[in-house]
């Protein structure tokens, strides 16, 4: 009988691959190991097994496996089954899923491999000079691979020269499948066994006289080891007895020290013993009552509390409750800046228990958490992490805690699955059946849509903590500013005079500006001409720090001009201002207080987020300036003033969203101020202080912005009332996008007539080098979405079968938040 699996592979294929296996494999192989397996003509790639079975593939002979990479699965059923419904809501392949899912160092990548023809003499005369290199370089070394060979030749393209080689039988070439992942060793020492005597150990110390550093080191040693009671490092070691690396190598060498490893986690706890959670006042008592009443009638539960009420807590007694009944919880975060603080807080409370995962981990660490959540270990029962936490695999979770999950963050737009983390969270909850806490402060229209209907639980907490006062809000109108002359650069004499106050009285200011750089756009007053990005259709900001001009959206730069590129003039103005621009005129105007900036600019690194929290959190920042990071959930005692630098950018955005995205931003923002005694100041500067929005932002009126918003929506049939999906083509040609989208759009109003928006061109028309044209279809909640999806899929396949259109990459982005 013959046997066989089907494997993904991570690449995006619209059917899985069949390969056949021997008997034995059957036998020992699993669904959810890792495989390598043959691809095309010569790539060797890391597999997933979806399925084991008898029957043979019709269409094509299937290969052989090369090798078994795990000896028990690596992904769970339940795990496919999540990748299987993502796949196929989020309209992309098990391979785009696959992809996104693993941690890099488990995807395995092929390497080729050239060694020596050992059964060939060749005569070394026949051979050009360069093939004589690696010729040459191959006596002494078994194998090279094409990195080294490049390095020897110094030249990129060495191709050519491995295929005269291979036709001169000179050498063999080989795909080898490396492994990426490399577990942390830490070096450790001990004393030799010979001296545990105490006569053998006296005579030492006796015979190390002579070599005081050598004495040194074997007496620290000997503190170091009672006073720990567990195995010294050799890094301790070096440390307490200010030896140098020599001088342990030397007693190594003699055999008096002796060396061994020990695999340890790249990521440990080393906190003290952890405290008990706080004690919950009246509200958040009700509130925790009222969800866990919730969680009887419905899987998932919406918490709408109030900036600074507590939620936290809330949850933390939820999680104690999870680990009672030996349930794992994952806890999802929009940002990466949020989970410092949080993770400090959670460990006080879980210790060791809390595992966190993010993309500013490295890939070996990754690794490892996945590792221990797959384990069930102890180390991992708590998970605190980004949207991609959402793969990892689970064996029994009970609890997911879903933290601002209003944030746009939680989709993921570029590359596929486009895939929404808050509503996956739901569907694997729904695989565990396990429970769902989706809290905020200003919960997204869709979320307060679902409670209103009763599809979730709904509870608020309407309350800041400890009876604190919502912070006061008050508009400042720059027109009427500008007119009296009473502004100072980007600041209203109100903002000012305000910021004196509070930094006097010794709190925190945090100025919020949702623009990165120090000008979005560099302008020649002499002929109008600004410097555009050659790839993308957008004005280069300026970035004063490096002195260049950058795009932000394919990282083009070029140095700052001295001159215009179109007339030559030198008299060139900056419009606009971002974070940069704000930092500099905030230190012209207050020269004694430290200034300090969060962007994206500024925390590119590991602890980018950790070391500006926490400096603020010392009080060695009096004043942050930031772009929309400063808004998700920290939690700042000393901040009293947040300035708003200019309301009206966000409130101006082509999006249907803008408005509800315009008020959750400004109040999530003004929830950093007064979150003690005192109570908090907010000033928004605005051009247009009569806006609606701005009205209800300043009342902290939800119910009122909910029901206008909503009011939209079911006029114009947006969501949450219908489901949409964006269909967007690119290419290089515009004359070829323009047509292609008309094709599709055309298709598209054969089968669902008026619900066709576009094709039309995005706000930024061309993002590197490629023009960007949009379709937007609208799908009324009558309207099955499998059979819409179906349709949409057989008019993508038409069209790629369009010889003229096959050029043009077409993305299908679903539910486009």
């Amino acid at each position: 009988m013959e046997y066989f699996i089907d494997v993904i592979i991570p690449v995006p294929l619209q059917k899985l691959f069949t390969y056949s296996i021997t008997a034995s494999e059957y036998d020992f192989l699993k669904v959810g190991m890792r495989v390598s397996v043959p691809f095309g003509k010569s790539k060797i790639y890391t597999g997933i097994v979806y399925n084991i079975h008898t029957e043979a593939p019709i269409v094509y002979e299937a290969k052989e496996i090369h090798q078994i990479l795990d000896e028990t699965p690596l992904v769970t059923q339940n795990q496919l089954n999540l990748w299987q419904w993502i796949s196929s809501y989020y309209m992309c392949t098990l391979g785009d899923v696959m992809r996104a899912a693993l941690p890099n160092a488990f995807v395995l990548e092929s390497e080729t491999i050239v060694t020596k023809n050992a059964k060939k003499v060749i005569d070394e005369a026949l051979l050009k000079d360069e093939e004589f290199l690696i010729y040459d370089a191959l006596q002494f070394q078994s194998s090279l691979k094409i990195q080294d060979i490049v390095n020897i030749l110094g030249k990129n393209n060495v191709l050519p020269i491995i295929n005269r080689l291979l036709e001169k039988e000179a050498i063999h070439v080989d795909e080898e499948v490396f492994e990426k992942y490399k577990p942390k060793l830490v070096r450790y020492v001990k004393l030799h066994a010979q001296y545990t005597s105490e006569q053998a150990l006296q005579q030492l110390l006796d015979d190390l006289n002579r070599a005081p550093k050598q004495h040194k080191v074997i007496l620290t040693l000997f503190s170091l080891s009672a006073t720990t009671k567990k195995p010294v490092k050799v890094s301790d070691l070096t440390t307490a007895s200010e030896a140098t690396s020599a001088v342990i190598k030397a007693l190594i060498d003699k055999n008096i020290l002796e060396e061994y490893y020990i695999q340890t986690d790249r990521i440990e706890y080393s906190g003290e013993e952890n405290e008990a959670s706080k004690k919950l006042n009246t509200y958040q008592e009700t509130a925790l009552n009222d969800i866990q009443t919730g969680f009887k009638q419905h899987d998932v539960v919406l918490l709408h509390g109030v900036t600074s009420s507590g939620k936290t807590e809330v949850y933390v007694k939820l999680i104690e409750d999870a680990l009672q009944k030996k349930e794992q919880v994952l806890y999802l975060l929009p940002e990466i800046a949020l989970t410092t603080q949080l993770i400090t807080r959670l460990q006080n409370y879980f210790g060791e228990q809390v595992a966190v995962f993010h993309s500013k981990y490295s890939s070996q660490e990754r690794v490892e958490v996945w590792n221990h959540v797959l384990q069930n270990s102890a180390k991992a029962q708590i998970i605190l992490g980004a949207r991609s936490s959402i793969f990892l695999p689970f064996h029994n979770l009970g609890l997911i805690i879903v933290d601002e999950e209003h944030e746009q963050s939680f989709k993921q737009f570029d590359p596929a699955p486009r895939y929404h983390a808050r509503d996956t969270a739901i569907v694997l909850a729904h695989i565990f059946k396990a429970k769902v806490l989706l809290g905020s402060a200003t919960p997204s229209l869709e979320s307060y849509f679902n409670a209103q209907q009763n599809k979730y639980g709904l509870v608020e907490i309407t309350k800041r903590f400890n009876d604190v006062l919502m912070p006061d809000m008050e508009l400042v109108d720059i027109k009427e500013k500008f007119k009296k002359k009473c502004m100072k650069g980007h600041f209203s004499d109100r903002l000012i005079s305000e910021m004196t106050d509070t930094l006097k009285e010794g709190y925190q200011v945090i100025l919020f500006q949702n623009r990165r750089g120090f000008s979005p756009i560099v302008e020649c007053n002499t002929c109008g001409h600004s410097p555009q990005c050659p790839n993308c259709d957008v004005s280069l900001t300026y970035h004063k720090y490096q002195n260049q001009l950058r795009c932000h959206y394919c990282g083009y730069t070029m140095a700052k001009l001295i001159k215009c590129l179109a007339c030559g003039s030198p008299d060139l103005d900056n419009k606009g201002f971002g974070t940069e621009q704000i930092e500099t005129e905030v230190k012209a105007l207050f020269p004694d207080y430290k200034v300090a900036r969060m962007d994206l600019d500024t925390t590119r690194g590991k602890y980018g987020y950790e070391k500006i929290i926490t400096a603020l959190e010392q009080q060695e920042i009096d004043i942050l300036v930031g772009t929309q990071m400063l808004t998700k959930g920290l939690d700042f005692r000393n901040v009293k003033l947040v300035g708003i630098m200019n309301a009206d950018t966000m409130l101006n955005f082509p999006d249907f969203r803008a408005h509800e995205r315009s008020f959750q931003l400004m109040l999530q923002v003004s929830g950093r101020a007064g979150r003690t005694n005192v109570r908090g100041k907010v000033l928004i500067q605005t051009y247009n202080p009569h806006h609606n929005i701005l009205q209800q932002v300043t009342t902290n009126n939800y119910i009122d912005m909910y029901k206008e918003q909503m009011n939209d929506r079911y006029n114009y049939k947006y969501p949450p009332v219908f489901k949409q999906i964006k269909i967007t083509l690119k290419h290089k040609d515009y004359v070829v996008v323009d047509k292609a989208s008309l094709w599709f759009a055309t298709s598209l109003r054969q089968v669902f007539g008026d619900f066709i928006l576009g094709p039309e061109s995005p706000p930024i028309a061309r993002i590197r080098n490629q023009f960007h044209k949009n379709i937007l279809v609208k799908i009324p909640k009558k309207q099955s979405l499998s059979k819409t999806k179906e349709a949409i899929i057989k008019i993508n396949n038409s069209f790629l079968s369009v010889k003229d259109f096959r050029s043009v990459k077409v993305i299908l982005n679903v539910d486009n938040f």
